[in-house]
């Protein structure tokens, strides 16, 4: 993933204290970054400041984000990107603090902050479906396909699933269901990390030729730079592919119909999303803007479809 992209933005966001019990407890990316209780919170009819809200390390949301920020810019509007932790993301967009958040994945992973705070919160559209959890080998491993195969093999993978923030939705359902339907909770330990050391951890026994399971998603470039298997999920205990969505503060659409238009029209292909990241990934941090730019201008046509 895209990681340590800028220096986090500090900001408090005004929450009850019921709404941050739930929130702590959910899935999260671990990061800890808040709203500056400063910040200019009413976005305003017809405003044309946009605040996009995005958590550093899902490639997929980091790369949509800039992806907008360029493109809103380019359209005369000034956008401000904030990097947060999902459940701030959240409460956020919910109490009118950030506007947009464009890496909802619902209804299964967000499943519990959309419960909480949906009714506050409007949905502009998906971008990009389906879109999976899953547990992924390296195409080496020959002898593990489904889940279920993982069973009675542990010392191989030295009883260990690697795994990204403890509070991810991914973790969580790994947790439970997953481990526990399939029998291998006694078995492996789910790691506690986060995106980046896992992907590390990944490319190392790759570049070994080591086995190794990890907690993994798709869309993601790590599919398209690596040779990796999805192991397949007979069970269905990840349930049903998620679809990802954009998310919006609640009349949002009716105060900014400019954008929220543009939004509605927005869609990728797992190959055009797996460009725009790895164009991403090549240009590094800190140049994820001009990463942006450069996709738009070879993809021209595709942008001014949504623009229409």
């Amino acid at each position: 993933m895209i990681r340590n992209r800028r220096r986090r933005i500090t900001y408090l966001f005004g929450c009850t204290a019921a709404a941050l019990t739930l929130l702590t407890t959910a899935a999260c990316s671990g990061n800890t970054s808040k709203v500056d209780e400063g910040s200019d919170a009413d976005s305003g009819s017809g405003s044309k400041t946009v605040k996009l809200a995005y958590v550093a390390g899902w490639d997929e949301g980091v790369s949509a984000t800039f992806l907008w920020k360029q493109i809103l810019e380019d359209k005369g509007y000034k956008v401000d990107v904030r990097d947060l932790d999902i459940a701030s993301t959240y409460a956020g967009i919910a109490n009118k603090q950030a506007d947009i958040y464009l890496d909802a994945w619902l209804p299964v992973t967000h499943e519990t902050y959309w419960k909480k705070l949906g009714p506050k919160m409007e949905k502009l559209g998906t971008w990009y479906e389906p879109a999976d959890l899953n547990l992924t080998v390296p195409k080496y491993v020959k002898d593990v396909n489904t889940i279920d195969d993982l069973k009675g093999k542990a010392g191989e993978f030295g009883g260990k699933i690697v795994g990204i923030e403890a509070g991810s939705g991914l973790m969580r359902l790994t947790r439970s269901p997953v481990l526990p339907d399939y029998g291998l909770k006694s078995e492996y330990e789910l790691t506690e990390s986060s995106t980046s050391a896992m992907l590390s951890a990944l490319q190392k026994s790759i570049n070994n030729k080591k086995p190794i399971v990890v907690t993994l998603w798709r869309p993601h470039w790590a599919y398209t730079k690596m040779q990796l298997k999805v192991l397949k999920d007979p069970k269905k205990a990840y349930g049903k592919p998620d679809k990802v969505q954009m998310v919006a503060s609640k009349g949002y659409s009716k105060a900014n119909p400019e954008v929220a238009g543009w939004l509605k029209n927005f869609h990728l292909t797992s190959s055009q999303l797996g460009s725009l990241e790895l164009l991403l990934q090549k240009k590094g941090t800190g140049n994820e803007q001009a990463a942006a730019k450069e996709w738009i201008a070879d993809n021209k046509q595709l942008v001014d479809s949504w623009l229409k």
